[in-house]
């Protein structure tokens, strides 16, 4: 129905720059999965967060995309999640939202972590997408993004944001107040899906992978475990509630850079 989708947040954890462990480790996760309407990976999810690997940059006829499609197609459902991408010499933290047509739309991350460096290694996104899928209105961010509301406002009638992320555990309630956020301010759904275990930088990472819906309400959660949990979302009471509340007509309008 058109009025709902059925969303899964896929959580786990993630083997340093081994693509084809973490995609048979997602294929294991994802088999059981049945009448969903999209699939969501953590940010990196083929890698891990190893941005100074170039090697390990694909292409839009890479392996890691034709898993997707491969996936896609299998399970009947849009499945998104970003990789390392190179395109005309440039590399991306590019967010891949895949239908099960086979075709794909992306988004690159636009606020690069500089703590680690990543905007002196990777090429910083400038546009912010919309995605339409089974008439729902799916807007992508990638982890750092989060903290930035200017940019991620909602000022292209969103039902749902995306946040892909590697969000480390002595962070981890950034991660949550954040996500709340964004939910309210936006009155949509705001879907974060994260990672769990350890990285080669000995960063701990605890999950928390979780929906909230238009009010803020958290509505799902995976702890700190590897797993899957299934959201239905319904864009009826989605619409009911900016009916009976338009805080969102006296929002600021931003230039964004």
């Amino acid at each position: 129905m058109p009025n709902e989708l059925r969303i899964a947040l896929v959580q786990t954890d993630l083997i340093w720059k081994d693509k084809e462990a973490n995609l048979i480790n997602f294929d294991e996760q994802i088999s059981s999965l049945e009448n969903i309407d999209l699939i969501i990976l953590p940010e990196l999810f083929n890698t891990a967060f190893c941005i100074d690997d170039m090697s390990l940059a694909e292409n839009e006829f890479g392996d890691t995309i034709q898993w997707m499609q491969q996936i896609s197609q299998q399970k009947n459902s849009a499945i998104c999640g970003s990789i390392l991408f190179v395109e005309d010499d440039l590399y991306y933290n590019r967010f891949l939202f895949v239908k099960p047509d086979g075709n794909f739309s992306h988004y690159n991350k636009h606020h690069l972590f500089s703590l680690v460096g990543e905007d002196k290694l990777l090429t910083k996104g400038k546009e912010k997408i919309v995605v339409n899928y089974k008439e729902w209105n799916i807007q992508p961010f990638v982890c750092y993004d989060l903290r930035f509301p200017a940019w991620c406002q909602n000022d292209d009638d969103t039902d749902l944001q995306l946040y892909v992320a590697n969000w480390p555990a002595k962070r981890i309630h950034h991660w949550k107040n954040l996500l709340q956020a964004r939910a309210i301010e936006n009155q949509c759904y705001v879907a974060g899906v994260n990672r769990i275990g350890k990285d080669n930088y000995d960063n701990n990472h605890t999950g928390y992978s979780a929906v909230y819906d238009f009010t803020g309400k958290n509505i799902a959660v995976i702890d700190n475990v590897a797993g899957t949990e299934i959201v239905k979302l319904s864009k009826a009471e989605l619409k009911n509630h900016r009916e009976r509340y338009p805080f969102w007509k006296d929002r600021d309008t931003f230039e964004k850079s």
